[in-house]
């Protein structure tokens, strides 16, 4: 299959934290199709062995390919960590992915080089940041799991003293080791912004992972000539491999009315 200008922009993630990366691509390039698919059966995939993780994404991003779609986005570091490799093998098509965009957004802005990450225990045990930024001079990154995180996003809980207390626990070490920035290294991070900032205070930068994948996808299909330079009726497409009106009503919560007409895939095995 060869990428074409009229086909859409796949993008995947375990869950609900992918959307982040979908309303960023969709801000910065609002005249694309986009295709979400969240493997909401099986998440979160934080906590499975990176060979679970690798056999759930590429079903997964086999069902996207073969609908067509002109670029694939991996908007989960868990499946960044197990599967980027296989799948710039795989697919014709470009893959974009979320780590090394965040890892080079962090670099760039820290003012001391100690850098924190939070993300899920997959991508912690993947040390997919610490290679990232290992041929950086002068730069200490410190990972932190978090991986209740994931749980409250998929509740649909961003805020309240119970998500508050959590994340103190989490985030103590970071902010006594003197981090100037963090990486929310989980495409589910960034919908608790408020919560991590409040922690942490406004002297460390946040660095989302979603964001610098969606700027990412903008200059790779840019240089290739992949985008819509007219204006014109761009459409969504939401797939869930779990319950459709669950997602929908999540989904929309989270996003403030972003997604919309949920369909479930049958096609991806749900084991």
């Amino acid at each position: 299959m060869t990428a074409s200008i009229d086909l859409p922009i796949g993008i995947f993630d375990s869950g609900f934290g992918g959307l982040t990366v979908a309303r960023a691509v969709w801000d910065q390039l609002p005249n694309e199709d986009i295709v979400y698919l969240g493997d909401t059966a099986r998440a979160p995939y934080g906590d499975k062995t990176i060979p679970e993780v690798r056999e759930y994404a590429l079903e997964c991003l086999d069902h996207l390919y073969e609908s067509g779609v002109k670029a694939l986005v991996i908007a989960c570091n868990s499946a960044s960590s197990a599967v980027l490799r296989d799948a710039r093998e795989r697919y014709d098509v470009p893959v974009i992915e979320v780590i090394l965009p965040a890892a080079r957004r962090a670099v760039k802005v820290s003012k001391t080089g100690r850098i924190g990450v939070i993300c899920t225990e997959a991508t912690a045990t993947s040390r997919s940041y610490d290679d990232a930024v290992a041929a950086v001079p002068g730069v200490e990154l410190l990972t932190q799991p978090c991986p209740l995180f994931v749980e409250y996003v998929e509740r649909g809980i961003t805020g309240g003293p119970e998500l508050l207390g959590v994340a103190e626990g989490y985030l103590a070490g970071l902010r006594e080791q003197g981090i100037d920035t963090l990486i929310l290294g989980c495409t589910h991070y960034p919908l608790l912004t408020g919560v991590i900032a409040y922690v942490l205070g406004q002297e460390v930068t946040l660095v989302s992972s979603a964001e610098e994948c969606a700027k990412e996808v903008f200059h790779t299909l840019t240089d290739l000539d992949l985008v819509h330079a007219q204006a014109r009726e761009a459409s969504r497409t939401f797939l869930t491999t779990g319950n459709p009106e669950r997602f929908e009503g999540i989904g929309r919560r989270l996003t403030g009315g972003f997604v919309d007409g949920v369909e479930q895939v049958v096609a991806v095995s749900r084991g």
